[in-house]
């Protein structure tokens, strides 16, 4: 008996182990906060620079993307990666330490935050693929990526798209953390056909202590609720904003 207990034990632990090698990527959309070329109030000048992944607030500064995925003790950074899209400033990759899982992040010119969202949408709907190759692997992100996320100002708010975008055929995730991103982003994620994981229901401010927290949950399978939860409690514990306003702000769902 003890040895098909034990049997059992390995095999079980085969298949779970199986089930995190499974590899995953995960596309995020950053369009860099810009003073001069977006409907925002302003901030401080060199984290308001759309020109300026080094020091903006949605990248290079201590909340940024590329910095707070860069100090997380559950992510290693790869590398720098060159875009042949000039509109694209910065491009890195990460991968998660305890998971077959990739990050791969794209800081935009501010001034193309037009263009970001598009990008965005089409992965959302399985276009846009991104094809990476790093240690001898092939990674494929945008619409091949699992989760794709949008980090950056709701410029919906100042201009509507024309374009037709695809239906993924795939289960797609998508985060969305831009101010009001659930009532301007509807129409068009509706289109795309994936799963709104994670987007807000009024201002907030994008920063990616809440993209991580979403994240991690992802990695673990949980529940679109489950997910939501963690999102909402590192918003509250950095924004000291009170849980039930951060529940009633980041939202799942349509």
């Amino acid at each position: 008996m003890k040895f098909y207990i034990f049997l059992f034990c390995i095999l079980f632990s085969l298949v779970l182990n199986a089930q995190n090698d499974t590899l995953k990527t995960i596309h995020v959309y950053v369009a860099l906060c810009d003073n001069q070329n977006q409907g925002i109030v302003p901030v401080n000048e060199s984290l308001g620079n759309g020109q300026n992944p080094r020091s903006n607030l949605y990248w290079g500064a201590l909340y940024g993307v590329k910095t707070h995925f860069n100090n997380s003790a559950d992510w290693s950074f790869l590398k720098t990666i060159k875009s042949t899209n000039p509109q694209i400033l910065e491009r890195v990759l990460f991968k998660h330490k305890t998971s077959n899982t990739y990050l791969l992040a794209d800081a935009y010119d501010g001034l193309f935050i037009k263009q970001t969202t598009i990008d965005f949408l089409k992965a959302s709907g399985g276009d846009h693929v991104q094809i990476i190759n790093y240690d001898t692997k092939e990674f494929k992100f945008g619409g091949a990526s699992g989760l794709v996320a949008y980090v950056g100002h709701d410029g919906l708010m100042e201009f509507s798209l024309d374009q037709e975008f695809s239906s993924c055929e795939s289960s797609k995730d998508a985060i969305i953390l831009a101010c009001a991103s659930k009532p301007y982003f509807t129409p068009y994620l509706k289109k795309t056909g994936a799963n709104p994981l994670v987007w807000t229901s009024n201002l907030m401010a994008p920063e990616a202590y809440t993209l991580k927290a979403a994240i991690d949950g992802w990695i673990k399978k949980e529940s679109d609720f489950q997910i939501r939860e963690r999102a909402a409690q590192a918003y509250h514990i950095y924004q000291k904003c009170g849980i039930r306003g951060a529940r009633n702000l980041l939202v799942t769902g349509f």
